[in-house]
């Protein structure tokens, strides 16, 4: 059977069935998140195949000749324990190169991420729960408005906070069907950003990027509002995932209401990109960072 196992790049259907397995693993992907996310680098999602039937996937984006990041790696569970996973995982970081590469990888396989050159750098806490979408909150000299386009401020806000600029990704995260988002801004500059998808179960806030707490408060209490119009509720289920590091973005959940999940080790092949968490009120997502 290993003799007729064959690894190349996914198709776009393909990305669509890696994200269901996702779905069935627990993760809640998005309702967009397929082409969001193949849309920085398509040639990043690899999937194993057995004849014409992919059996695991791996996804290794690079945004750029230093920084990578490894989501979406799962073997059907049909076609586990033969070693199909560990050559998939080969080739991925193979196509890495030399690129940092990040991850967030479940608590317990992080011993076997070490084996592999990951080095933990922090964790991530999902949160989540109901909340009400009135939440009103308002922050000194702070307008919140919607995303009407890429610009090169907004790119360069998002750069300081992620590892590498991901503009071909925030061209589609940002304006993705159903995809809510909005910038803070401040005396002209902007001092925040916040986006809220649909996903399978509830709404997932991120990123939420935000130079200071009230700035995250003001963004989320405008996100939560636009939810509660679309959904047409004035109670919603809510995701967020908060570098533990931030101590504000977790007062930020927990004063929503929001109740610790599950965690993932956020670690890297390198060294720690040397981002400012305290200004990462909302991870973008776990399968790319």
């Amino acid at each position: 059977m290993i003799d007729r196992y064959v690894i190349r790049v996914m198709s776009p259907a393909d990305i669509g069935t890696a994200v269901e397995w996702a779905a069935a693993e627990g993760w809640n992907p998005g309702a967009q998140d397929a082409a969001c996310f193949s849309a920085q680098d398509p040639n990043g999602f690899i999937g194993g195949y057995v004849g014409d039937r992919m059996v695991a996937s791996i996804s290794v984006v690079a945004y750029d000749p230093s920084f990578a990041f490894l989501g979406f790696y799962i073997v059907h569970p049909e076609w586990r324990g033969q070693g199909l996973g560990y050559t998939l995982w080969q080739a991925g970081m193979s196509y890495a190169g030399a690129r940092n590469v990040g991850l967030d990888g479940v608590v317990a396989e992080q011993e076997n991420y070490k084996r592999s050159g990951f080095q933990l750098a922090y964790r991530n806490i999902r949160f989540g729960g109901r909340v009400r979408t009135q939440n009103a909150v308002k922050a000194s000299g702070v307008s919140v408005l919607p995303v009407t386009g890429v610009t090169r401020e907004l790119i360069d806000f998002d750069r300081r906070l992620f590892p590498a600029q991901r503009t071909d990704f925030l061209d589609a995260w940002l304006t993705a069907d159903g995809h809510i988002a909005r910038i803070a801004v401040r005396d002209g500059e902007i001092v925040g950003i916040g986006v809220a998808r649909p996903c399978r179960s509830g709404w997932k806030i991120g990123q939420l990027f935000a130079v200071e707490p009230a700035v995250a408060d003001a963004l989320m209490a405008v996100l939560l509002e636009a939810i509660g119009s679309v959904a047409m509720a004035p109670e919603v289920e809510l995701y967020l995932d908060v570098p533990e590091p931030n101590a504000q973005a977790i007062g930020l959940a927990e004063g929503l209401g929001l109740t610790p999940g599950f965690e993932t080790a956020r670690m890297y092949t390198g060294r720690a990109p040397g981002l400012d968490l305290n200004q990462i009120f909302g991870v973008t997502s776990f399968e790319l960072g």
